[in-house]
């Protein structure tokens, strides 16, 4: 029960980070994966022109800034591989 209830207000499915993304983003290609099939522990590939130039903590940064503070409340946990297109 108590499990239920915690994934119930922590959870946060691969659309939504999809979403927070790409609102963020309009121009990248994202690929997201469900890495424990838990619903909390994702993988994403983001490839956007927008990391044109900037450092790979740069874009690291982007990404979690676009997920508005989810990461380690809402989202548990996501490895990002970014990429300039």
């Amino acid at each position: 029960m108590v499990r239920k209830l915690y994934e119930l207000n922590m959870a946060m499915n691969l659309k939504e980070i999809e979403k927070h993304i790409k609102d963020a983003m309009p121009d990248a290609s994202i690929e997201i994966q469900d890495l424990a099939g838990d619903g909390n522990h994702y993988s994403a590939i983001i490839t956007s022109p927008s990391f044109s130039g900037k450092s790979k903590i740069e874009q690291h940064k982007m990404v979690y800034k676009s997920l508005k503070g989810k990461m380690g409340n809402e989202l548990h946990a996501l490895a990002i591989k970014t990429k300039e297109q």
